[in-house]
Parts: structure tokens; C-alpha cells; sequence
């Protein structure tokens, strides 16, 4: 378990209301010291480290955190924070019996889809992504690879493409806010325009990109990838992830790292009141609109599907995804 890890496994146990979280590193990155504000921890040092200086900063944070509560911009259920959520042996024992048979169903078309990935370009034919579940479990996610191997070196290419547009993060850091004037809660920066601001917004304003990034005819894809992606072939792998229990056949979609981290403090963190799945409330509704929702439907959709699900409704929604599995457009 790393520290970030850790972190998101304490805010879960409700830990940190009072508690200062301080990653300590061997050696300084700014990559490693950015990953560390973003995730929401209280600050990073690196070796060597000034003990003094260190106490000093634990103390102040203790009584700042004391003073003023953990920063959230919304209050988490309390029962979503004391009781994980558990898959009831009805719905766990219907995934398995499903995810088996459709792998063995499935298994021509899964051999044909490894071979044409093949043919069109080199590279694994398998993607395996970082995602968190219900009770932000960490876990391999699985997919057909729909892109060309060098997709993630050009992304900042196609960035600017994004349908979503950059979160409105204001101009004042809500942090230094609550504290005295002249006091920052974090290292000060001295911007190009002789103003002094906190290195915890800065990183907060700069990395404000919506936590969905969804591109319309995005040029990183394959034919194949375009094609496996329309009729949600690529997502038959994760029926692995189903049998091996990191998923549910019906669920809310399971997050990157990074997008599960942004909304662990928000309202948005009960969709991890529920299971990951492979379809869902959103992802049919989605279909139902021609490809048009924004973020927050989605998360709305999600935090639906964690307060009222059963297991017919679950039912439900895998009817409704077959009537609309061949239809066109990217989820």
C-alpha cells in the first residue's frame, strides 16, 4: 500500500478530520510533491528533513484542522463512511454464472477481436488501467486495446478537444481563506505578476480539467478501436474482472486513480457506496440521450444507482443495455 493509498483508506475510516496526513518522501520531485496536493494530503516533505521545522508544521496543522474541520466541499454520509459496502450473495452469485457463460459464449468473437487488434497494430491486444470500486478498492481494469500504443504520449495533443469543460475552482484559495491574513496553508509561490500565492491552489487551478475526458472522433483511436468501442466489444475483457469479484455485471463505472481521488471530498463520493459493473444506470441513459450528458448527471446518475438499487432493477437495467447494445456512439 502506497501513501496515497493509505490516504484514501483513512478519509474512507474517517480518520483525518483531525489528524495531519504528511507524505514523506526520499527525495524531492515536483511531480511526486504535485501527485501529493492534488490528492488532497496535508503537505510533502523530502529528505533531509528539519525536525523542528517538521513539529512545528504537524502542530499548526493539528490546531488548524481542529479549529476549522476537515475541508469538504460537501458532508459525507456517515453511514458510507462506517459501513463499507458489501455485494449480497444473490447479485455475487449471478455475476459469476453470468461472466462464466458469456466467456464461453463469447469466445469467437473475443478470438476475432484479439486478431483484428493485431493485424491493424502492433501491441498488446489487452489494456489494463488502475481503477477504484466501491469502497474505493484499487484494482487492474481490463479492456481491448481501442487505441494505438503511443495514445497516452499524445494526449496533450487532443486535450484541447475535451467536451467537458475546466471545473471553476474561483480566485481565492479556500484554505488560506479561513486562515489569518498573511498566513498560507501551504509553500508560497511568487507568480509572473509579483503576486504571492499558495503552491496547494496553484496545483488546484492548474490541474482543473474536468474529471471526465471524453473526445468526439478522438484521432488516437483504431478502426478497430472505433468499431469495438460503438458496439461495447472492448469492454468484454472485464467480464474477467467480474469473475475475479473487483466487479458486478450492473454497477457504477469504476474511476481512474485520479478521477476518484478529485471527488473523494465531494457529494459525489457515495457513487463508491455501490459496486463497479460492467453497464449501469448512467451508461443506459447515456445511450437513451444520443451520447449527450455532463459530469455532473453522471455522478448524479451514480450517487441514484448507490442509494436505490436491487437486484431485479439490476435485472432491468441489463435488459434495457441489450436493446441498445448495437447502437452507435461512444460511452
Amino acid at each position: 500500500m502506497n501513501a496515497y493509498s493509505l490516504y484514501n483508506h483513512m478519509s474512507f475510516q474517517n480518520l483525518l478530520d483531525r489528524t495531519p496526513f504528511i507524505v514523506l518522501a526520499n527525495h524531492f520531485e515536483f511531480n511526486s510533491r504535485e501527485q501529493a496536493f492534488l490528492a488532497g494530503v496535508d503537505d510533502y516533505y523530502a529528505l533531509p528533513i528539519d525536525i523542528v521545522k517538521l513539529r512545528m508544521r504537524v502542530k499548526f496543522l493539528k490546531k488548524f484542522k481542529s479549529a476549522h474541520g476537515k475541508l469538504k466541499q460537501e458532508v459525507a454520509l456517515k453511514d458510507f463512511e462506517t459501513h463499507p459496502y458489501k455485494t449480497p450473495f444473490l447479485k455475487r452469485s449471478f455475476d459469476v454464472l453470468m461472466a462464466g457463460g458469456a466467456l464461453l459464449a463469447l469466445s469467437p468473437i473475443l478470438l476475432a477481436t484479439m486478431a483484428a487488434i493485431r493485424i491493424e497494430s502492433k501491441g498488446k491486444v489487452f489494456y489494463a488501467s488502475k481503477r477504484v470500486g466501491a469502497n474505493f478498492y484499487e484494482f487492474d481494469f481490463y479492456k481491448f486495446r481501442s487505441m494505438y500504443p503511443d495514445a497516452d504520449k499524445r494526449l496533450k495533443e487532443v486535450a484541447h478537444l475535451n467536451q467537458y469543460a475546466a471545473e471553476d475552482v474561483g480566485d481565492e484559495c479556500p484554505r488560506c481563506k479561513a486562515l489569518p491574513e498573511g498566513v498560507f496553508c501551504s509553500t508560497i509561490l511568487k507568480m509572473d505578476d509579483g503576486s504571492s500565492q499558495c503552491e496547494y491552489f496553484y496545483l488546484k487551478k492548474k490541474n482543473s480539467a474536468a474529471a471526465f475526458l471524453k473526445i468526439e472522433n478522438d484521432p488516437r483511436i483504431t478502426k478497430v478501436g472505433k468499431f469495438i468501442r460503438n458496439t461495447s466489444i472492448d469492454e468484454l475483457p472485464q467480464l474477467i474482472n467480474i469473475l475475479k469479484g473487483d466487479m458486478s455485471v450492473v454497477g457504477n463505472r469504476p474511476l481512474p486513480v485520479v478521477e476518484a481521488i478529485a471527488i473523494t471530498k465531494s457529494r459525489w463520493s457515495r457513487r463508491f457506496k455501490a459496486a463497479a459493473g460492467l453497464t449501469g444506470l448512467w451508461q443506459v441513459e447515456l445511450r437513451g440521450r444520443d451520447g449527450g450528458m455532463s459530469e455532473e448527471e453522471r455522478f448524479e446518475l451514480d450517487n441514484q444507482y448507490a442509494a436505490n438499487n436491487s437486484f431485479w432493477s439490476d435485472i432491468g437495467l441489463i435488459v434495457r443495455t441489450f436493446k441498445i447494445f448495437i447502437q452507435s456512439g461512444s460511452v
